[in-house]
C-alpha cells in the first residue's frame, strides 16, 4: 500500500497552532490522514488474522475464541486504561490506551466493521455540540 506518510510523520504527537499547522510544518489535515492510513493498515492486518489459524498469531486465537473472548479483552482494557489514569501515570495511559484501541479494533474486524466508519462518525460530530448531538439521538443511545 502506498504511503503519504513517512514513520517519522507517524511518531508525531505536535500540538496544532493557530495557523493549522504542528511543530513539524504538517497540517492537521495531514496528520489525520496518517492516522487513518495507520487505522486501516492495521484493520487490513486484522481482517487477515481472521482466516489464520488460532495457534498462528495472538489476533487469530482471539477470533477463535468468538466475541465473549473479544469483549472480555476490552472491558479488560477498558479498565486498564481507568486504573493508569487513577495513577496519573502518562505512559501507563498512553500504553494502556493504546492496548485498548487495539482490542476496539480486533472488535470492529470482527463484527464487519472498519475504523473508518468510526472516523466518519466521530468526523460527522465534530462541530456539533455533544449537548444537542446526544439531544438528537433521544434515548436510544444512554
Amino acid at each position: 500500500m502506498p504511503t503519504n506518510c513517512t514513520l517519522f510523520e507517524r511518531l508525531l504527537v505536535g500540538t496544532a497552532h493557530p495557523a493549522g499547522q504542528n511543530d513539524f510544518g504538517l497540517s492537521i489535515v495531514q496528520r489525520q490522514k496518517c492516522v487513518s492510513e495507520i487505522l486501516q493498515q492495521l484493520a487490513d492486518v486484522l481482517e487477515a488474522r481472521k482466516g489464520a489459524e488460532p495457534d498462528s498469531s495472538y489476533v487469530a486465537s482471539l477470533y477463535s475464541k468468538g466475541l465473549d473472548a473479544i469483549l472480555k479483552k476490552v472491558g479488560e482494557e477498558a479498565t486498564e486504561t481507568v486504573m493508569a489514569a487513577k495513577d496519573g501515570d502518562a505512559d501507563k495511559i498512553v500504553y494502556e490506551v493504546a492496548d485498548l484501541w487495539f482490542h476496539t479494533l480486533v472488535l470492529l474486524a470482527q463484527q464487519g466493521l472498519s475504523p473508518q466508519q468510526v472516523l466518519d462518525e466521530l468526523s460527522r460530530r465534530f462541530g456539533l455540540s455533544g449537548l444537542d448531538e446526544k439531544a438528537a439521538r433521544g434515548n436510544k443511545n444512554e
